[in-house]
């Protein structure tokens, strides 16, 4: 076990995104993650994701590594029992499942944390586990929408669009990751656990920046901008010679005289209408398609050379195909090649951030159905051969 804290461990209840990308951001930094999945059909990512290699998911290796999977139904008593000997001995509990469902199964933390006083319950859900939403199932669409963020994504004469991953799911997941490391700190203070209650809708707003006085106070609405932030001039995507696209970032006063300089109209610094931060903003349509002009008459590995040497913030706007073959991207190592059985060499996203000292690692990728379950209940929870046994002939385990 490797990482910043290779010395805890998390039970990881639910499925899909929200909950277990949180238990992958900690199983990354090296907590020990056992996942319990229905015994049935386990979670449905194991078959999620637009392709796949020898019928295998390319989304489950990632969303489940360093995690040890194990089964129980959680509907039985048998399963519950399970959970409660396993929170007994763990330092974390997470779960990502409507509001009540917990306490339906008498797994709710007044029961939890009397066996675990120490124990920090992470909960995911939509709308958070309280106020009159709180019943309801909820997505990462519909906490996108609810906190603001799809209204300000597209085109202004079209239908609010989306990001291309489950943004809201992800958010929800940082943040529960974050809430958890600091109910940590507390613990060691007080050496009581709490409950974490993080909902997609609170997380997605949380990243709204001043959207919500800018209408409170200033009686200003955000509108779907496009490529473009209002306001915020230049930073844009704007085309070369061959048709190729290059984003170029120069809104600030001091930057913008580099870009100027480099369009070989130092001028522009200096013209009222661009000499400003806010001058800028006022007047972004002309001013894009004078660098739009200017932009067209370079070729792209020419206009990247003459923006670095003249230290204008640029980038390419990579596909996945970009990012394997970037330079940059290799000495970092921001992906690496992990062996997944039945499949060979995977590429995935390392982890991050990086740590100088305690250095995490990607220890395995995401295991099968149940894999881990005679190792985690007899290694741990003691169960003999006969015990293990019975609980498969009852269905309680795969």
């Amino acid at each position: 076990m490797t990482g910043p804290l290779s010395d805890l461990r998390l039970v990881e209840l639910g499925q899909l995104l929200a909950g277990p990308y949180c238990g992958q951001l900690l199983g990354d930094y090296g907590a020990e993650v056992i996942k319990i999945e229905d015994p049935k059909r386990g979670d449905p990512l194991r078959d999620w994701g637009q392709e796949k290699a020898h019928g295998k998911s390319l989304w489950w290796p990632i969303a489940a590594r360093n995690k040890k999977c194990v089964t129980a139904d959680l509907r039985t008593p048998e399963g519950q029992q399970i959970v409660k000997e396993l929170v007994e001995q763990s330092d974390m509990l997470l779960e990502n499942f409507r509001p009540g469902t917990l306490e339906r199964w008498g797994l709710g933390y007044d029961v939890l944390s009397k066996i675990n006083p120490g124990l920090i319950l992470i909960r995911v859900s939509g709308y958070g586990q309280t106020g009159p939403y709180a019943p309801r199932p909820g997505y990462a669409s519909v906490g996108e929408a609810m906190g603001g963020l799809r209204y300000v994504i597209g085109e202004p004469d079209r239908m609010p669009a989306r990001a291309g991953i489950s943004l809201g799911d992800s958010l929800a997941a940082t943040f529960a990751t974050l809430g958890a490391l600091a109910a940590l700190h507390s613990k060691e203070k007080t050496g009581k656990g709490q409950v974490i209650d993080a909902s997609i809708y609170e997380s997605v707003m949380a990243y709204m920046e001043s959207l919500i006085p800018e209408w409170a106070i200033g009686g200003y609405q955000r509108e779907r901008t496009g490529s473009v932030l209002p306001k915020i001039t230049p930073s844009n995507v704007y085309p070369t010679k061959s048709g190729e696209m290059l984003l170029i970032a120069a809104n600030m006063d001091t930057v913008f005289k580099r870009l100027a300089h480099a369009m070989g109209k130092p001028e522009l610094a200096d013209d009222p209408k661009f000499a400003t931060h806010i001058s800028r903003g006022e007047n972004t349509e002309e001013l894009d398609a004078m660098i739009g002009d200017w932009s067209r008459t370079w070729e792209m590995k020419d206009l990247i050379n003459h923006l670095i040497e003249e230290e204008v913030p640029h980038g390419l706007v990579y596909t996945a195909k970009d990012m394997i073959a970037d330079p940059h991207i290799q000495a970092r190592e921001s992906i690496i090649n992990v062996d997944v059985p039945g499949v060979g060499e995977f590429p995935m996203q390392n982890i991050f951030p990086f740590f100088s000292d305690t250095k995490p690692s990607i220890r395995w990728s995401g295991p099968a159905h149940g894999e881990h379950t005679d190792e985690v209940y007899g290694d741990l929870l003691g169960y003999d051969a006969a015990k293990l046994a019975e609980l498969r002939a009852k269905g309680i385990i795969k």
